[in-house]
Parts: structure tokens; sequence; C-alpha cells
């Protein structure tokens, strides 16, 4: 394709220019530029390749013959083939191992943790332990007692509690938790979901519109159903479901709440307990 050429200011010698004159900008002779690579001879990469080959060979015959303990997963028992009388050692990553190591990179014990320590852990009379086991269950839906308890015996104090049951202060603490168990759940509940008598005591709490709500649970939704009842049972000295506990003690049987509900006595044992009637029950709006 050929150039345009127009006068230019810059270059006033445009003007004689014709068509026919060359290029201003002479054409590069590209034979006598060097080669930018030379082709290199066949034999050149045959020697390449068969090096290649040859170191490939020997690093995988060193790594599978001459080193392979170095591709071994890690062993939690190490063996001594040196020594065939003696028993196998175990290796740093055994349980054993690892609680040592955490028992030597542990805190000093202090004075007072050592006393602590030396104290005996406080017991649970019945009543304690029901208040509990109680605040155990309402606190958080998840809590669980767990399978290996033997409901028939004390419960470990530390299972249920949140603070150290072997502190200077665990009497105090305890007071408070009995305390504030029953002042925040005045009544509470344990029922079954199908069982016509629990529905029924539901309704009779619930036509109360308390305040606050009462706290309901449903033993026969929770997975330690087999361990929570029979605990049940001996913590209030009842054989049936479903108990009603109002300030922390059990009214009677479902029997003996409908009676005291029809003659209001059920009302006044919720009130001295801190629960309020009709607390929860919508007023009417007032007409102006």
């Amino acid at each position: 394709m050929a150039h345009r050429r127009t006068f230019s200011a810059r270059f006033p010698d445009m003007r004689n220019v014709s068509l026919d004159d060359p290029p201003l900008t002479p054409i590069p002779n590209i034979a006598e530029l060097p080669m930018l690579s030379s082709r290199k001879p066949r034999a050149y990469w045959i020697r390449t390749t068969f090096l290649a080959l040859f170191v490939l060979v020997a690093v995988s015959v060193y790594v599978l013959l001459v080193s392979p303990p170095a591709l071994r997963p890690i062993a939690f028992l190490d063996v001594d083939h040196s020594r065939a009388d003696e028993a196998a050692r175990p290796s740093r990553w055994t349980p054993e191992a690892l609680r040592l190591a955490a028992l030597k990179h542990r805190r000093p014990l202090t004075s007072t943790t050592l006393a602590n320590n030396a104290r005996p852990q406080i017991s649970l009379n019945q009543t304690q332990e029901l208040a509990a086991v109680s605040s155990f269950i309402a606190s958080l839906p998840q809590n669980m007692i767990p399978s290996t308890v033997d409901p028939s015996q004390p419960i470990d104090p530390q299972l249920v509690l949140d603070f150290d049951t072997r502190g200077p202060r665990a009497e105090e603490e305890l007071q408070a938790v009995v305390h504030d168990v029953w002042a925040r759940n005045p009544v509470m509940l344990y029922s079954k979901v199908h069982s016509p008598i629990s529905r029924e005591i539901k309704q009779v709490l619930a036509d109360m519109y308390l305040r606050p709500a009462p706290t309901i649970v449903d033993v026969d939704q929770r997975p330690d159903e087999n361990v929570l009842v029979p605990l049940l049972y001996r913590l209030t000295s009842t054989n049936e479901l479903p108990i009603l506990l109002i300030g922390g003690r059990t009214v009677g049987s479902p029997r003996e709440i409908r009676y005291l509900a029809a003659k209001g006595e059920l009302q006044r044992l919720i009130t001295d307990a801190g629960g309020v009637i009709d607390g929860a029950r919508k007023k009417k709006a007032k007409k102006l």
C-alpha cells in the first residue's frame, strides 16, 4: 500500500516529492539482521532428552527404594525394630504423651486452687437438687441430663450448677440459684404432650393469663426422658405426670389441682409465689 504524501509545514520539501520517489523511511534488510534463535541440531535434543530421563529414573529409585520411610504416614505407635526384646514404645502422638505434655505446660497451682481442690464438694438436699435440676432445664432448651446419671442417687452438683461447687462461696451461690429459679419460674409444669390430663392442666393455667408465663417442660419430647422422669419422681415424691411446681413446691396430683383451682386456692398459691393472675391478659381500649 503506497504512502499518501501531502504538503507539510514542517517539511516544506515535501512539495517537490513525487510518487515515484522511494519512501522516506528506508526498509531494513531482514537478511542482514542476526537470527534471534538458532536451530539446534538433532543430536543435541537427543542428548538432552536422554539426560532428563536418566535424572528422573535416578530420583524415582532413590525415593522408592533408598528413602521409603519419608513417605510413611505418621504412626501413633512406633515400634523399635532394632530391639526385639523391648516392648513397643509409644510415640509423641499417643494420648498419654499429649496428656503429659499438657501437664508440663500447665500453669502452676496457686494456694487458692489447692485449697479449693482440698475442700469437699457441696452436697444437695432434695429441695436444692430439685431447684438445681429445674434451673438447669429452664435455662437452655438444649440442656440435657446425661444418660449415665443414676436417677435413684443424688445427682452430681457439677452437672447442673454453673459455678465452682468446691469454692468458698459455693453455699451462697447455691442459695442464690434456689431463689432465682423460683423467682423467674414461679409456676413450672413437667408434663407430656400426648396426655389428656396434661392438656387439662395446661388449659387451667392458660385460663389464668399468668405473668410470667408458666414454664412448661414436655418430658416426653426430650432425649433425656428415661433419666429425667424417675429423677423427678424421686425429687417430688410422686409417681405420675404431670407435676406442677408452684414456688418450688409440688402442688399434688391432677385431681388435687382441679380441686384447688375450683376453690380458688391455686390462684392464691400462685400469687404468693410471685405470679400475677390476669397479668398477661390484653387490656381493652378505653372508650373516650
